[in-house]
């Protein structure tokens, strides 16, 4: 009988040759354990997934009794389900008057494909604006709008109609005009290795839309559900975008994506063409229902309040390490500076030898990522950080 690394290995579709190939068996908290009984520190939370740490209780208990009721009924917007629309007053609470209207998905590329389509119905418009070395999914349009040619020209032609411009410049948002239907962007570029968008230049970004009528779409599938310090992004720059989409953090580890809008842009989904954006799971209970209780841990546990001390807590342990050149962050988005792409997986993986998962970013393999859980302590914060250091030392 094969083992299940040889099943992996054989009829599991790979993303690259040389996968971690951890296995995993169970999870708790900020710990992952795998066959052989060894305990690791999350510190990338699944890639910013895992908000609340992995099976917190009150989200296990909100998924089994969502199980006991029903799973899927029919595909979405036709049925009125509980959890979904429970939810969507949830984050609608949340968030200002004009983000009033959820469109739920399964995932970050479908949200951005749904929010790439309503821009365009809503404004009759074809062009995109986006940003180099912004990254938004693997899907085709999501793809079409990520900033690394790298990625894109294997799977060419992609969607037309769309200028990458450089991220932080105001000059650069000439390039949007009456003629673009949207402009979509990450307020933190998260796989360009945690590049911050400043407030001059989102306040700038915001005008500009509004000058032209061009729809602002901010990307916050890594940075919402509390992971930058505020439970979105946004809500730091007073910059309130046309379009929000939401992913990886906002299912509490369920499948779960979201692009909100308002009632009045959302509604030309439902007309020339009827059912103009379809999607069978999108909001599947379960997830929603995960979700909800999601949203009430970050509340109740006051989890966001505490992430800028835990980020300065990990910044103030590392930053005196001569092989780091610079620490980039925002909230519990880290990003560790080292020379090279070498250096980096020396320390990966010396570091998940010793039982603390580390990462780097797509779009800048000479930083090290980290993204631990917001339940992290500050005793696991100190841990990790010594694990962090030793690595460092050991792999000059």
């Amino acid at each position: 009988m094969l083992t299940d690394r040889q099943l992996f290995l054989n009829n599991l579709a790979q993303t690259s040759d040389a996968p971690l190939a951890l296995e995993i068996i169970k999870a708790e908290g900020v710990y992952l354990f795998d066959s052989a009984g060894k305990k690791y520190m999350d510190l990338i939370s699944g890639i910013s997934v895992s908000n609340t740490g992995h099976r917190h209780p009150a989200i296990v208990k909100a998924i089994k009794d969502q199980v006991d009721n029903y799973l899927h009924l029919m595909v979405y917007g036709e049925y009125i389900q509980s959890p979904q629309v429970k939810l969507a007053g949830a984050l609608a609470a949340l968030l200002p008057e004009k983000l009033n209207n959820c469109y739920f998905v399964n995932s970050g590329s479908e949200a951005v494909e749904g929010a790439l389509k309503l821009a365009k119905r809503f404004t009759g418009r074809r062009k995109i604006v986006a940003f180099k070395n912004a990254y938004h999914g693997s899907t085709h349009g999501a793809l079409s709008v990520i900033g690394d040619e790298s990625y894109q020209t294997p799977f060419g032609p992609l969607l037309p109609g769309i200028d990458h411009i450089e991220f932080n410049s105001t000059e650069a948002l000439k390039a949007i005009t009456s003629e673009t239907a949207c402009v979509i962007i990450e307020p933190v570029q998260g796989e360009a290795g945690i590049i911050v968008g400043t407030p001059e230049f989102l306040t700038a970004l915001r005008n500009r839309c509004n000058e032209t009528g061009a729809l602002l779409i901010f990307d916050e599938i890594q940075t919402g559900m509390g992971r930058t310090g505020t439970m979105f992004a946004f809500e730091k720059y007073n910059v309130i975008p046309d379009i929000l989409l939401l992913a990886k953090g906002l299912g509490g580890g369920m499948p779960l994506g979201a692009f909100i809008s308002s009632h009045e842009i959302m509604q030309t989904l439902t007309f020339n063409p009827v059912l103009g954006h379809i999607t069978t799971f999108g909001g599947h209970p379960v997830s929603c229902a995960a979700a909800l209780a999601n949203i009430e841990v970050i509340i109740s546990e006051k989890l966001i309040e505490s992430v800028e001390a835990k980020s300065s807590l990990i910044v103030q342990l590392l930053s005196k390490n001569e092989a780091i050149s610079q620490i980039r962050s925002s909230g519990l988005m880290i990003a560790l500076q080292l020379d090279n792409y070498n250096h980096v997986k020396k320390v990966i993986d010396r570091c998940i030898e010793n039982g603390a998962i580390l990462d780097w970013f797509l779009f800048n393999d000479s930083s090290i990522r980290i993204a631990p859980p917001l339940t992290i302590t500050e005793d696991q914060i100190r841990e990790a950080c010594r694990i962090i250091l030793d690595a460092l030392e050991k792999e000059k």
